[in-house]
């Protein structure tokens, strides 16, 4: 035997109405997306940040694979960062970044 719940718990009954479970603003759904637009914001901030420093390196410099290795894995985290967020594509991030071929490679892009 199953059970219903009585009208009134229905998920039209909560949200306020007459429509459906999402068209009430939800609090915790705006502070995570909050959430994630900051830190995406800081990824991003981090892949300049690592970009900068392999751009002003020489390219005989000892230092540079190091650099190297520390921008493929702030553009790693940018994009897993940006597919949470639910941005799959990633040309425009490149191209907005300028991110170098020899980093992709890194990546594993072709």
């Amino acid at each position: 035997m199953s059970l219903r719940p009585p009208s009134r718990y229905t998920a039209s009954a909560l949200s306020g109405g007459g429509g459906q479970v999402g068209d009430a603003a939800n609090p915790l759904d705006h502070e995570i997306a909050a959430e994630k637009a900051a830190s995406l914001g800081r990824a991003g901030d981090r892949v300049k940040r690592a970009l900068h420093q392999l751009a002003e390196a020489e390219q005989a410099s000892p230092t540079r694979n190091a650099l190297l290795k520390d921008a493929a894995e702030a553009v790693y985290a940018y994009f897993i960062q940006r597919e949470l967020c639910g941005l799959r594509r990633h040309h425009d991030a490149i191209r907005e970044y300028q991110i170098p071929r020899e980093v992709l490679a890194r990546l594993g892009a072709s």
